[in-house]
């Protein structure tokens, strides 16, 4: 089982940006985010296969960019203009294991 450590939420002004990091225990997998609002189903954000190749979630395109560096074994996730329905906890995953997620908290 791939652990995974996640780094890079937390609560930022509508407009804003953060950047996620999620670092494996192994490389080579496809990684990415999904993301859980209260109330909501989990969602798909970004994900992006070991040859770099990238898809998102409809209420990322054009806001997110997801990229990853396979020396570090980490995925990054570039949020930018943030608006408040971003908020939710955002989990990462590296092929079919999950992290703890980190909360992402965007003020109005």
């Amino acid at each position: 089982q791939v652990q995974l450590v996640e780094s890079g939420g937390g609560l930022v002004q509508a407009g804003g940006s953060l950047r996620l990091s999620c670092t494996a225990s192994e490389s080579g997998r496809p990684m990415g985010w999904y993301r859980q609002a209260p109330g909501m189903q989990r969602e798909l954000v970004a994900g992006i296969t070991p040859r770099g190749i990238s898809n998102y979630g409809r209420s990322a395109q054009g806001r997110f960019s997801i990229s990853r560096d396979d020396a570090k074994a980490t995925a990054y996730l570039q949020m930018n203009n943030l608006k408040p329905e971003d908020t939710a906890v955002y989990y990462c995953f590296a092929g079919t294991d999950w992290g703890r997620g980190t909360r992402v908290t965007v003020s109005s």
